[in-house]
């Protein structure tokens, strides 16, 4: 991810609550993402943090004044607008959102956002009982209605000593939607999206269990990308040390059947699946319930699971999308499972290689299309990769469609 902002501008509105002391944190790490940022704040939140540290961290002076002298001849807020890939308003409080949705620009941060031709995001955070308000909630709603993104609060102790929802949202995912509207365009809207993650377990006793080493990465980074294009996205997730994506369905299983019986539920309204899971080939059918001493141990007895993607295959009214790991002949062995199981593509890729495989960041694939064709790519990120996967799922979609 390092400077995968390069280039862009994001443009931080900082208003008057007390979680302001965390765009601190935000802005810093759009600085480390290579974005340029620029801060803009309200009278108020300068009682919470000081535009002094803010302008340390962002590399920029910071606007807190609609009326100090420009530093160059540009008209300053609409300079702030102009600029803008993104604006960001964190935290946002109920009387920002409340001016804004009443078409009130009356200081720097409420002019820059009326003005400004790129994606707007407000991450609110207030009182409990100031967000439930239903003055509050018809002023979102107003702003989501003309295009405004809202990054939901979340539930937690506030800062007046009350639980409830108001609790900004946690820095990762305002940071995740950020990239999402800097870098993706929504080529994916409307589209539902089916994914696999992770290794299955099969009980061997109520202790143990069969599996594998997959690490779910591959599968999770497809689904964020999905989801930053504007994709429904549903994911079905073995355990996995991950965190849960913010804004997608995602479903926790155990084993091959558990997963076998969630994909194929939602395969019915399925545009596009991606079989990125390892999925166990067996499963023990003498397992037993509670823990079986060592010494009663004699035999596991193993059966073949059902192929989820031959299945899917079957019949499918949607692109499938399958990978395969191999140490040898892995030309052959991808060859033979795109025609076995009836897939779109096979994502196929050599666990000898450096830099490929379970439990890493990047990925060295061969994508082997149903037409024949065979592309080689480099090592690339597993976001990137994510990327060229759906990128090529898509153009097979137009082309059912």
């Amino acid at each position: 991810m390092a400077e995968m902002l390069k280039g862009k501008t994001i443009v931080i509105g900082v208003c008057g609550g007390i979680a302001a002391y965390k765009a601190a944190d935000i802005i810093s790490r759009l600085k480390k993402l290579g974005a340029n940022v620029k801060v803009c704040m309200t009278r108020s939140s300068q009682n919470f943090i000081s535009p002094l540290t803010l302008q340390s961290l962002s590399q920029n002076s910071v606007a807190t004044d609609m009326f100090e002298a420009p530093s160059n001849w540009e008209i300053e807020h609409i300079s702030f607008a102009n600029s803008a890939d993104v604006m960001l308003i964190v935290p946002a409080t109920a009387n920002v959102i409340g001016k804004v949705a009443n078409g009130i620009a009356d200081d720097f941060l409420t002019t820059t956002v009326m003005a400004t031709q790129g994606k707007v995001i407000f991450a609110p955070a207030m009182n409990c009982n100031m967000y439930s308000n239903p003055i509050t909630q018809r002023n979102i709603n107003v702003l989501k209605g003309v295009g405004y993104v809202f990054i939901e609060p979340t539930y937690g102790r506030l800062a007046c000593g009350i639980e409830g929802k108001g609790h900004l949202a946690e820095v990762d995912e305002i940071i995740s939607t950020v990239i999402q509207y800097a870098l993706y365009e929504e080529d994916l809207l409307g589209k539902n999206i089916v994914v696999t993650a992770g290794p299955t377990r099969e009980k061997i006793d109520d202790v143990r269990f069969i599996t594998n080493h997959s690490s779910g990465k591959m599968g999770y980074a497809i689904a964020q990308v999905a989801k930053r294009r504007g994709a429904n996205v549903t994911l079905v997730s073995g355990r996995v040390h991950l965190p849960q994506i913010s804004g997608i369905k995602t479903i926790y299983i155990e084993s091959a059947k558990e997963m076998y019986d969630e994909v194929m539920k939602h395969s019915e309204n399925a545009d596009i699946i991606i079989k990125a899971a390892a999925v166990g080939d067996f499963y023990v059918k003498n397992s037993a319930s509670g823990k079986v001493k060592k010494d009663k141990f004699t035999h596991i007895e193993l059966e073949k699971n059902i192929d989820i993607l031959q299945e899917l295959g079957k019949n499918k009214k949607f692109v499938l999308v399958g990978f395969c790991m191999e140490t040898a002949d892995l030309s052959q062995n991808a060859v033979q499972k795109l025609i076995n199981k009836n897939a779109d593509l096979i994502i196929a890729n050599d666990l000898t290689k450096e830099g490929a495989g379970f439990g890493v960041d990047t990925n060295i694939v061969k994508i082997f299309h149903k037409n024949g064709l065979v592309e080689d790519l480099p090592l690339m990120s597993k976001e990137a990769l994510s990327d060229e996967i759906l990128n090529r799922a898509k153009g097979i979609d137009n082309i059912c469609k």
